[in-house]
């Protein structure tokens, strides 16, 4: 079976560091995010379009686990797949690797459907046969 973990790539910027010559801690939840966006148009879904729809996911728990730093204008690839999509739940893990492979971050995002109201909603039933092929088992 391929990989089936979506990759993206970033780069440190001066300003996502703190003055130690690390990301700073919250940053992180950013580069999840801008990972998660470029995942939904990869699949051809972007949140864009089920806003228009009437469908938002907010983020209702994360989790971070910091094992080594990030530093300034290193490239790093951040690895997300979908872990749920079921009912009104939709969650994603991830992993940061620094260049050399070594791990830098593991996490995880919870969320859940809603509508424009901030009330759930099921899945768009469109968006979980796109996230199909992405699922496994954890």
């Amino acid at each position: 079976m391929s990989d089936p973990n979506f990759r993206y790539q970033h780069r440190v910027n001066y300003s996502e560091c703190t003055i130690g010559n690390h990301i700073y801690y919250s940053r992180y939840l950013d580069l999840l995010e801008a990972a998660r966006g470029a995942f939904f148009r990869h699949i051809g879904a972007p949140f864009g379009q089920w806003q228009e729809q009437g469908y938002i996911f907010p983020v209702i728990e994360c989790r971070l686990r910091y094992k080594s730093p990030a530093r300034y204008d290193d490239l790093i690839s951040i690895e997300l797949r979908p872990t749920a999509a079921e009912k009104v739940r939709l969650n994603f893990g991830y992993r940061i690797l620094n260049h050399d492979g070594s791990l830098i971050l593991q996490a995880e995002t919870l969320h859940v459907c809603t509508g424009l109201d901030e009330k759930p909603e099921r899945l768009p039933d469109e968006l979980v046969k796109l996230l199909q092929p992405w699922l496994r088992p954890e």
